[in-house]
């Protein structure tokens, strides 16, 4: 079947290839993970200089760090003389330097080369010229981004822009002081699946009345199908019994001072492209960061944001918590469900799209536009 062939309500997915492929899935890596700004990690997770996490960021292993200024760094985590890797570890601390375990190449925070065995007889290297290589890197709502690109895009259009696009202006998340807010809960999620049928998981509700009781219970509207992210603006108002964004829909935690009249009971569902998902409730954000690592695997880490107070004083989260993970639990048992189908002959020309996913298909062009490639 071809997309010319469909009824009008219908619009065609990608292939089933794009879901199996070993060498799509290394193109994704080189013209999307690898040129796009990437979401590595939460600023508190580098609390002070010396800091550090590894994180792979398509293809490449990236050391992210706190210089000895306070500010983050981002560098390959590749050793300029013989290719070794500087650390294995996720994440740990340093106290002036990175040294590499092989031939003793060592590297302070800001990058430059200070030290490496003979390396006085060696007057022509220079200590900057061969130190680490860096990335771009910014900081926003409280995370680390990093750029791999020569030529970063633009993070404001990019990044910023996406939120826009899905709110209609970037104040609307302001309101919610993410940058200030505290982990109170993480998961790590290891999924079999594409990293872009979690994507469209999360952006579509058409499975919501199928998959999702609790969900559907706390906002009854998503029980018809449409995502909130389907309408620019719109928040999905929780149900006139439910007092809070948790499993049973008993009261939630402290509000969050900044979030709107017209905000709250309401929750917020925002994709920035190609990794990140942002849920907003009134008393707690929920963001997740995808590590696309194979054409069949992705880690999935979610974080339960609260305020400081909330955190440090040890009130109980695990009733807002254990919503969202039964929600990410349920879906990612759907992903990993419509993974073999991708293999099959009947889904080689791929499936399609009903009139609340259409939104769907813009993400497919843009994944095609991304990869230089057209659907047919």
């Amino acid at each position: 079947m071809t997309s010319t062939s469909l009824p009008d309500s219908l619009i065609a997915t990608l292939p089933g290839s794009s879901y199996t492929d070993p060498g799509i899935f290394a193109q994704e890596q080189e013209r999307i993970f690898e040129t796009m700004w990437f979401c590595v990690a939460r600023a508190s997770e580098l609390p002070k200089p010396g800091a550090f996490r590894t994180v792979d960021v398509g293809r490449e292993s990236i050391l992210v760090t706190r210089a000895r200024d306070n500010s983050i760094r981002a560098y390959f985590n590749v050793c300029r003389h013989r290719g070794a890797k500087l650390r294995t570890e996720e994440t740990g601390e340093v106290k002036r330097a990175f040294q590499c375990p092989y031939h003793a190449w060592t590297y302070d925070l800001n990058g430059k080369l200070v030290a490496a065995p003979n390396l006085t007889k060696m007057p022509d290297v220079g200590r900057t010229e061969y130190g680490l290589v860096s990335v771009a890197v910014r900081e926003w709502l409280g995370y680390v981004w990093v750029c791999l690109a020569e030529n970063p895009p633009s993070f404001e259009e990019d990044v910023i822009g996406e939120v826009i696009g899905r709110l209609g202006d970037v104040e609307s998340i302001e309101h919610y002081d993410i940058d200030n807010l505290s982990v109170g809960k993480r998961i790590v999620y290891d999924v079999k699946a594409n990293w872009k049928l979690i994507i469209e998981n999360f952006m579509e509700c058409y499975h919501c009345a199928t998959i999702h009781p609790e969900l559907t219970e706390v906002l009854p509207e998503f029980a018809d199908g449409y995502a909130a992210q389907y309408y620019v603006g719109h928040g999905a108002e929780f149900g006139t019994e439910i007092q809070g964004f948790t499993v049973d829909g008993s009261e939630g935690l402290d509000r969050i001072p900044g979030v709107s009249d017209d905000q709250d009971r309401r929750y917020y569902a925002i994709t920035i492209k190609p990794q990140v998902f942002i849920n907003l409730v009134p008393d707690h954000v929920i963001f997740h960061r995808m590590y696309p690592v194979a054409v069949d695997r992705t880690i999935v880490e979610c974080d339960w944001l609260y305020l400081p107070h909330v955190v440090e004083s040890g009130k109980d989260v695990s009733r807002s918590v254990e919503l969202f993970d039964r929600v990410n639990r349920q879906d990612f048992d759907a992903c990993e469900r419509t993974q073999p189908g991708m293999s099959s002959r009947l889904y080689a020309k791929g499936g399609v799209l009903v009139p609340s996913e259409h939104h769907i298909g813009a993400f497919h062009d843009w994944v095609n536009e991304r990869l230089g490639t057209r659907q047919g």
